[in-house]
């Protein structure tokens, strides 16, 4: 098992969402995040005074997946995500060692 964790722009959460189910991700969890990276932040003007954005408004999407979709379900992020510009985001993948549905007790790949 793996987890995909996906840093995208928030206007392509949707699409991303979309693109997963059709390959055959039946779950995923997302988390409203903030950051910065070569995108860097920028400047505002408030009230006559100008300050800097450092952390952008980003969207991370995480999922964990039997390793046989994995593949698959990074094609869809990529996809969907994918403006060609700056700050698209990143995509990181980590070993899951176990999973455990806390209702049933189902372990391993069951409890996905």
């Amino acid at each position: 098992m793996k987890k995909i964790e996906a840093i995208i722009k928030p206007f392509k959460l949707d699409e991303v969402k979309e693109a997963l189910q059709e390959v055959g991700v039946s779950g995923l969890s997302v988390v409203e995040v903030k950051g910065f990276g070569r995108q860097k932040g920028h400047t505002e003007l408030y009230r006559g005074a100008e300050y800097v954005v450092d952390f952008l408004p980003k969207v991370k999407v995480e999922i964990v997946l039997p390793d046989s979709q994995v593949e698959a379900a990074i094609e869809a992020i990529i996809g969907a995500a994918k403006t060609d510009k700056i700050g698209d985001g990143k995509i990181f993948v980590s070993p899951v060692e176990e999973a455990i549905r806390i209702r049933t007790g189902e372990t391993g790949e069951e409890a996905l």
